[in-house]
């Protein structure tokens, strides 16, 4: 019970159709079973009350929300219930993120609406969503942000957007980071690596015209650790950790979840 009693956000809860678990789905479920109440937000609210059902399954306490990211009103709705719900909000999780969905191209193809699109899901809904986040956890003088990232920040990436947005969320939750310690408040950010998700998966097997089998192989080969990609628990548990009191010294890191890929240089 590593956060109970604790009140967790999660932005991102439901997923894209397919096999598996998607990273938001799979953290609404460890905070639960470590005894947070979450409210599981996504602007599929089918999606999001799927993701709700099995945390309460599961004997966990979870409501489902819709929201935009690309609508600040939404999520300022979304603070709003959160506050008259449960009293308090300690554990922020963005968790939204496109890429091949959004139209990203290279940096000779990418169009305008895409980046724009790609800009406003990938950064500014996780900006919004902690502008309004922030003032209730300096009222507490408590709260742990944990925004998502990816190692495309670092490592080569082929599709321009994600790339620039995905750098840019590390250097966000750097100064959120810098400029909310004084008030208690942490900020991490996580990069996973290659992921074993609906979303990486399916719209890879759309856009490739590959099967789901050699999409799968085609990852597992690139990763360093046991040549297999990991899964969405993997990038639960270090939100888990991250969002505990465990990390309570914590605050500015960028942690990559990666199987090794970016220690492999040269």
């Amino acid at each position: 019970m590593r956060l109970e009693g604790k009140i967790a956000v999660i932005v991102g809860a439901g997923q894209t159709p397919g096999e598996g678990l998607g990273n938001g789905r799979a953290t609404a479920l460890r905070f639960a079973r470590e005894g947070a109440k979450v409210l599981a937000i996504d602007r599929d609210l089918e999606s999001g009350e799927q993701t709700a059902a099995m945390v309460r399954a599961d004997g966990g306490e979870c409501v489902a929300f819709e929201a935009d990211v690309t609508d600040e009103a939404t999520l300022a709705v979304a603070i709003s219930f959160t506050l008259d719900r449960w009293g308090r909000i300690d554990i922020l999780h963005n968790n939204v993120g496109v890429s091949i969905s959004g139209g990203d191209a290279s940096p000779l193809e990418i169009g305008e609406e895409a980046f724009d699109r790609i800009c406003a899901i990938n950064l500014r809904g996780t900006v919004m969503a902690c502008k309004h986040a922030l003032p209730v956890m300096r009222r507490q003088h408590a709260g742990s942000i944990i925004n998502i990232s990816s190692i495309a920040a670092w490592a080569g990436y082929p599709l321009v957007a994600y790339k620039a947005t995905k750098a840019a969320m590390i250097a966000y939750t750097q100064q959120v980071a810098i400029q909310n310690a004084e008030f208690g408040v942490r900020a991490n950010v996580i990069l996973p690596g290659l992921m074993d998700t609906p979303m990486a998966i399916e719209n890879r097997v759309r856009a490739w015209g590959k099967t789901r089998a050699e999409v799968v192989a085609q990852r597992d080969a690139q990763v360093p650790l046991r040549g297999r990609m990991g899964t969405a628990w993997d990038v639960a548990n270090a939100a888990l950790f991250l969002a505990s009191d465990e990390a309570n010294f914590i605050t500015g890191v960028a942690l990559p979840v990666d199987g090794g890929a970016l220690v492999r240089i040269g």
